[in-house]
């Protein structure tokens, strides 16, 4: 068996060609939290990319969906987004259907969660000489207390990113057929006391994917896309996997060992000059009214300081919970950024998810043998070759 490669009008979703001479550069890669990758070539005696009754050649940018099929299943789906011509041959690039909303600015409806509103007073204003007692009135009343503020419903985080993708797929030729789980997060925005609440404004042109991203974030939540057949082959179906709230498990069900199913590791990386032990996180304000704070380890290095901006929000805990993600990032220690693995009865290819926390072991020269829990964050799997490159971050920067 080989790959095959299909194409698919993105905004009909009526097929194209069910056999593209596509010749990818490298194996289609898979992402958490992200809408992953596949590149390749068209040599140029492909001569079906002639124009189809709709007026557009079989591909092209941003009209075109490509699908990489491996015994029946797809392996990965994406959109064409950038076509180049080197000599004679079509460089194709391709990207996954959640790199859609990334600078697509939201027009929608107004979302403010956890917003204060004001109550109507009957008595406002009836008390101009301030004595705490109604004007004019006989005999003389006490000025009853002032109505509390009530705070507007909170949204769930997974609300707002269907929220943004309804709204993307309302519109004409915006509709990509994506699907989401339709479970929550457990993450409400903004504050239960109405002092930090979480808005999106059409006026200020917040960009769809960056808000997404922010939203995911705050939630410490995580998504996958996936692209398979329906029971019919006939349609295909996009949807999106939203974790509660991290996707995966820990694997102590599967070894990845040095001399046994791992063949190859990239080269273990320490921080240097992105080594940081002090973060300050920028909150919502300005001038000195500017929400700041600061998250340290004192781990006996030399001082080194980073400073990062999280304008959306003024909650001190959602500010430190940022700075800590951060300072995992610039502190972490040695990391083992990839592995290639081949098939083998301690980790079949597929027995993982993207998400799950893995036990790498290897040896490595100069620092000898290692065990470092990671997490996938993406892959590279070529059912073909029977090997798989796994994309690694520590599990301990998740916290």
């Amino acid at each position: 068996m080989s790959w095959r490669y299909i194409a698919q009008r993105t905004t009909t979703g009526d097929f194209l060609d069910w056999d593209v001479p596509f010749v990818a550069t490298s194996v289609p890669k898979r992402e958490l939290n992200g809408p992953g990758q596949m590149q390749g070539t068209i040599g140029p005696e492909y001569m079906r990319l002639m124009a189809k009754p709709d007026g557009l050649p079989v591909i092209t940018e941003w009209a075109t969906t490509l699908y990489a099929e491996y015994e029946g299943k797809i392996r990965w789906g994406g959109i064409v987004t950038r076509v180049a011509y080197e000599g004679q041959a079509m460089k194709i690039e391709c990207a996954g259907y959640t790199a859609y909303p990334n600078g697509m600015p939201y027009l929608g409806s107004v979302i403010q969660s956890g917003v204060k509103v004001a109550q109507k007073w009957a008595y406002e204003g009836k008390d101009k000489n301030r004595d705490g007692y109604i004007d004019g009135s006989k005999p003389r009343r006490k000025m009853p207390p002032k109505p509390k503020d009530k705070i507007s419903g909170r949204w769930d985080a997974y609300d707002v990113v269907r929220h943004i993708w309804d709204h993307l797929q309302s519109y004409q030729r915006g509709n990509l057929g994506v699907t989401l789980d339709k479970h929550d997060s457990g993450y409400l925005l903004g504050a239960s006391t109405g002092e930090d609440p979480w808005n999106l404004l059409w006026w200020e042109s917040p960009d769809c994917g960056a808000t997404i991203t922010d939203v995911m974030n705050l939630a410490k939540a995580d998504f996958v896309e996936s692209h398979r057949w329906d029971g019919s082959k006939e349609k295909m179906i996009h949807h999106i996997d939203l974790g509660t709230r991290r996707l995966g498990r820990t694997r102590n069900d599967l070894r990845f060992a040095s001399g046994e199913n791992i063949v190859e590791i990239a080269t273990p990386q320490g921080q240097g000059d992105y080594f940081a032990n002090n973060i300050y996180v920028l909150g919502k304000g300005s001038g000195k009214k500017t929400a700041r704070v600061r998250v340290v380890v004192d781990d006996k290095r030399v001082r080194r300081a980073r400073m990062i901006s999280r304008k959306s929000t003024a909650n001190v805990k959602t500010l430190t919970e940022a700075g800590q993600k951060e300072r995992a990032r610039h502190n972490a220690q040695l990391t083992i950024p990839s592995i290639a693995i081949r098939h083998h009865p301690n980790a079949p290819l597929g027995s993982w998810t993207l998400g799950d926390r893995i036990l790498v072991q290897v040896d490595v020269p100069w620092v000898g043998e290692l065990a470092i829990w990671h997490r996938v964050t993406a892959e590279e799997i070529d059912p073909a070759a029977g090997v798989a490159i796994l994309t690694l971050t520590r599990a301990d920067y998740y916290g």
